[in-house]
């Protein structure tokens, strides 16, 4: 019987988390601190229950992310114009600088991830995830609708 694929997949997340978390801690950054910062340089000016979302975290645990992150001066939050109560967080220069020392610490877990899939092997992945992704994602959606 073939291992299922839920269970490969978690496997490779919980080996690739752990892989994660050792390169980001020489730069003193968390693995849910650097997903944060992803988020926000592709999307600035999200609320932290959006970033939650995205984050794959309870709400409660991205505004303690984020107030690590505005803390140390790597994101900044400021009102929402419509509704003072939701705060807007975008990243600072400092923020961008750290994320991309963390982008070059990654890519090398990246690379020892992908080392035995060619380059085709490579995009049929990315490919294959993004479809499986989007999939759930539907369900998500029409579950909340």
């Amino acid at each position: 019987m073939s291992t299922r694929i839920s269970y490969l997949i978690k496997w490779v997340e919980r080996g690739l988390r752990a892989e994660l978390d050792a390169a980001l801690r020489t730069l003193e950054v968390t693995t849910p601190e650097y997903t944060a910062m992803s988020v926000l340089s592709r999307r600035g000016g999200l609320s932290s229950a959006q970033l939650a979302r995205r984050a794959f975290v309870s709400a409660q645990a991205m505004n303690q992310i984020i107030g690590s992150l505005e803390r140390q001066g790597y994101v900044v939050r400021s009102a929402d114009p419509d509704n003072a109560r939701i705060l807007r967080a975008k990243l600072t220069e400092e923020g961008v600088a750290l994320l991309g020392a963390c982008d070059r610490a990654t890519a090398q877990v990246e690379r020892r991830l992908l080392a035995k899939l060619s380059t085709s092997e490579t995009r049929a992945l990315r490919r294959t995830l993004e479809s499986c992704a989007g999939a759930l994602a539907e369900r998500t959606r029409s579950a909340v609708s």
